[in-house]
Order: C-alpha cells, then structure tokens, then sequence
C-alpha cells in the first residue's frame, strides 16, 4: 500500500468530513456507474440531514495529502444467521483524478480492519454487473460471489 494514503473513519457532524463525503459522493454520482447526475444543494442537505438520523451510518474516506481521493458509505446491519453485526457498503467511489493508484484496495483494506477490530461478521455489497472495474477490485480484495448466487431486487415506494 502506498505510505501516502490515509484512510479515516468519518464523522457525520464534522462539517469537513461531511462536506468531503459530498464531494466524493457527487463525483461518484456523476460517473457512468452513479448514472446519478451532479448534487444539488438542495439534496445534499437532505442527504446529510437523512444520515445524521441514521444511528448505523458509518463511512471512511481515503486522503492523499490534503485531498480527498476516495469514500466508503456504509451501514451496520445485523446477521440472524451469525447473530453478529455487519458492515454493508452502499456506496464505494475513488475520485476518477486518483484511480489505479491503490486508494480503492487501500481503503478496502481498512474497512476490512475496522470490521476485524469491531468483532463484525462480514462486509458485503452490491455491485453493477457492468461495473467490470469494480469487480476487479473487489475479486482483488477477496470478495466474491455469494453461494449461491444471490440476486439484488428493488421495488420503490412509488410502486406501492
């Protein structure tokens, strides 16, 4: 791992670390695989307002210097079956600016410390079947498929 990654656990109620999430997490938006669009202000409140509610949000953003470079948004679930938490990876963007640098595999590395020393089950996540990048890392870091395979479906409130 290169010594000039630094990878910290944020803190939603810093207004440095919330507002270097934003900024990680409007590049990702805007990228083929976010499909999102840029970040509004108006929605960027909202997304702070809705994860400072959430008491199982956590999230870890990679640095090199004085730049941010990469963002892990996760939430701490539980496992019935292990009877142990966990952590789920939502969103994991490396800033396009520094890709192929190792800022992904070292941040994975440290979300996967941080489970260790929390005592947690596992790290999962979910990932675009067309995100080819993505799977390199994540196969890179001992990810791998779920067996059996497991299947990611949705149904928006919309639709009720």
């Amino acid at each position: 791992m290169r010594e000039d990654i630094e990878i910290i656990v944020g803190d939603i109620h810093n207004e440095s670390h919330a507002s270097a999430m934003l900024e990680q997490l409007d590049l990702y938006m805007q990228d083929p695989m976010g499909d999102f669009g840029k970040l509004t202000s108006e929605f960027a409140a909202k997304i702070i307002s809705g994860l400072r509610n959430q008491p199982n949000y956590l999230f870890f953003l990679a640095r090199v210097g004085n730049k941010y470079a990469g963002l892990a948004n996760c939430f701490v679930n539980f496992s019935t079956f292990k009877a142990k938490p966990f952590i789920n990876i939502h969103d994991f963007a490396v800033d396009p600016a520094f890709r192929k640098k190792g800022i992904g595999q070292a941040l994975m590395n440290f979300i996967f410390e941080y489970a260790r020393e929390m005592e947690y089950c596992k790290v999962n996540l979910e990932v675009r079947y067309d995100n080819v990048g993505a799977q390199m890392l994540y196969q890179k870091t001992g990810f791998k498929e779920c067996t059996p395979p497991m299947y990611f479906w949705e149904k928006h409130c919309s639709q009720i």
